[in-house]
């Protein structure tokens, strides 16, 4: 005979729903991002900051060349699955994880999160791509925060550790005095309006299907970013191999646009 709940037990989600309720439950009771915070991280997500992030392709030239994405519905779909398999996994978490640590100096912690964001590049040209990144961020921070002397201390610090790209923009999401939940949704956006771009060159596709693409991962974004912040450290990963042999091959390929 098959078991049964009794009438008044309520199941229990299953955990990764019970994640996302949580996140909600928390966002829901989180304040409004105040006015100055909200225009920082507007700034950082621009693609007219001046990092670079537009002459990276992140392996999207190479799936492009070996016929893995040849439309907008390719492109489309391997965007939003980088989105949730390698980001909400890896870098997003990797911010989730330093805001905190931001917040209470941590800086043996800091420094174990920069460590991993580096030491989880599996090639070449994606380990130059956090470098460069994270250089060119660093030096905008300088330069805005030049007659702040405390700021400016964590921010040679971070730059002594070679600050990768997702710890240099949680440094600025914390100078932002903006919340994780909103640093987050500001980072991946300015990252999934790079890789819309990339995709517009690349493909080639007009700017209506790139705006198609990205209200896409406009609506995929909000549960990436709590998958991320719902991850603890043993879950954290970046273990995506098939982008890495596409970005290896991307490094020798004979004509590209971009970077990586």
């Amino acid at each position: 005979m098959a078991l049964r709940s009794s009438r008044n037990e309520v199941p229990r989600p299953p955990l990764p729903w019970r994640r996302r309720q949580a996140a909600a439950a928390a966002q829901q009771a989180a304040p409004a991002v105040a006015p100055h915070s909200l225009l920082q991280l507007m700034w950082l997500a621009s693609p007219a900051l001046p990092i670079g992030g537009f002459s990276y392709s992140e392996g999207l030239e190479a799936a492009i060349s070996s016929g893995w994405v040849e439309g907008e519905a390719d492109a489309a779909r391997w965007l939003v699955q980088q989105l949730q398999l390698t980001q909400a996994r890896g870098d997003m978490a990797a911010i989730a994880q330093a805001l905190p640590a931001w917040d209470a100096n941590d800086r043996t912690r800091l420094a174990a999160l920069n460590a991993w964001v580096r030491e989880t590049r599996e090639s070449s040209e994606l380990r130059l791509q956090t470098e460069q990144m994270g250089r060119s961020l660093i030096a905008w921070l300088r330069n805005q925060h030049a007659g702040d002397d405390a700021r400016l201390e964590s921010i040679d610090w971070l730059a002594a550790q070679d600050a990768s790209y997702p710890l240099a923009f949680s440094l600025a999401a914390h100078f932002s005095g903006a919340s994780a939940r909103p640093a987050l949704l500001a980072y991946t956006f300015g990252w999934a309006e790079n890789m819309v771009q990339a995709a517009i060159k690349a493909v080639p596709l007009g700017q209506s299907a790139g705006q198609r693409i990205l209200a896409q991962l406009a609506d995929t974004i909000p549960a990436a970013v709590d998958h991320a912040l719902a991850l603890p450290d043993a879950q954290r990963q970046a273990f995506s191999p098939m982008l890495a042999i596409l970005s290896a091959q991307h490094e020798n390929q004979y004509s590209r646009l971009f970077r990586s």
